[in-house]
């Protein structure tokens, strides 16, 4: 049974391999034309002008950000409820993140908490919405506010490749777009990797320098940067696998109904909420349990062979190496969150078989504790 996941066997097919193996026999590594070929195809199926790959998720928001110009002092609002790598960036560049709560159902960045932030802010400059474990965050009401707000819009879409919402596309709403190839992704690279997505050329031209030691076509150093550079090798997967994710998005999406129509009804289990409009990719299926049930459940799962995962046990705000710089915020709906989620197996090879075996364990341990 498949709950127990080998992420390398999903996403890596023996076509891909042998695709890998005419790039290593190339000896083109680096800086090559399967990095070009990969940012083209991204971009054209995102429907923006540009795309700049890059060596992680995380760098792909930091020159995001770097290259519309935030900086120390400046104030990034970020939710409460995401990855650390959200939040990371925004502390390297000595900007000021300011956290907001996130939105109940949704779980991503509460528009009117966003507004009430911004009105606080002395220096207002950038907001980082996260379209979290698959889902936008509502991006139109962001770009309004970004718009009366005079803020730069970096979307964190690294769990949301080709998730839509209101006929938009992750990553496309904004200033730029931010996404993850990290190898449990959608999509991934077989490795570590992220793209950067925007119709703006003077940011993709910016982020590609920065990518690449601060140096310009002509070979001149202009500015400091370092080596954020994606390999031809991990490239050449990328393209590949560009041909796929749709049909995995698809799977995990039929996977998720039926977790939905088994555990949608029961009195202890809050499945997930699509907004309306939207169409979830499902990085994660995330459920909320009883708070006083939360660990006790997992034990359960996993001795009967059912691997779960908790995104995110710790809210980013409360992170040591924000409280160390920030006094943290309290956000009641995010700390809520952190004591009641479960990640249940999700992937595009899971089968009803193993969904159906996930969700009678789960009942049979409430009805043992009932």
């Amino acid at each position: 049974m498949p709950d127990r996941v080998d992420f390398t066997d999903i996403y890596v097919d023996d076509e891909i391999v042998e695709r890998v193996a005419e790039t290593l026999r190339s000896t083109r590594y680096v800086k090559g034309d399967r990095v070009e070929a990969f940012e083209d195809r991204f971009a054209s199926n995102c429907g923006t002008d540009h795309a700049v790959a890059v060596n992680s998720g995380t760098a792909a928001i930091l020159l995001s950000l770097r290259a519309a110009g935030v900086g120390e002092g400046d104030d990034v609002f970020v939710p409460g409820h995401t990855f650390f790598a959200t939040v990371s960036p925004v502390l390297e560049l000595r900007a000021n993140p300011v956290f907001v709560d996130v939105n109940p159902e949704t779980y991503t960045i509460d528009t009117a908490a966003l507004e009430a932030a911004v009105e606080r802010s002395e220096s207002p400059t950038a907001v980082v919405p996260v379209h979290l474990y698959g889902q936008l965050a509502d991006v139109v009401e962001i770009q309004e506010l970004a718009d009366k707000y005079d803020l730069t819009v970096v979307e964190d879409a690294c769990q949301a490749h080709f998730a839509t919402r209101d006929g938009i596309t992750a990553g496309t709403a904004g200033t730029a777009g931010a996404f993850s190839f990290y190898p449990s992704k959608n999509m991934t690279v077989a490795g570590d990797g992220g793209m950067i997505v925007t119709d703006d050329e003077a940011i993709a031209e910016q982020a590609r320098r920065y990518r690449n030691h601060g140096r310009d076509d002509a070979g001149v150093h202009r500015e400091l940067g370092l080596n954020y550079r994606l390999s031809d090798v991990a490239a050449t997967v990328g393209i590949e696998q560009l041909d796929r994710v749709t049909a995995w998005n698809q799977r995990r999406a039929v996977a998720a109904s039926r977790y939905d129509d088994h555990l949608g009804s029961h009195p202890s289990v809050t499945t997930p909420t699509v907004a309306e409009g939207a169409n979830h990719v499902y990085h994660l299926y995330v459920v909320q349990v009883p708070e006083d049930h939360r660990d006790a459940l997992r034990e359960y799962l996993d001795d009967n062979g059912i691997d779960t995962g908790v995104h995110y046990p710790t809210p980013a705000h409360r992170h040591p190496a924000v409280t160390e710089r920030v006094d943290p915020p309290t956000l009641p709906t995010t700390e809520a969150l952190c004591d009641r989620i479960v990640s249940l197996p999700m992937h595009p090879r899971i089968d009803d078989e193993s969904i159906d075996r996930v969700c009678e364990a789960v009942e049979a341990y409430f009805e043992v504790v009932a």
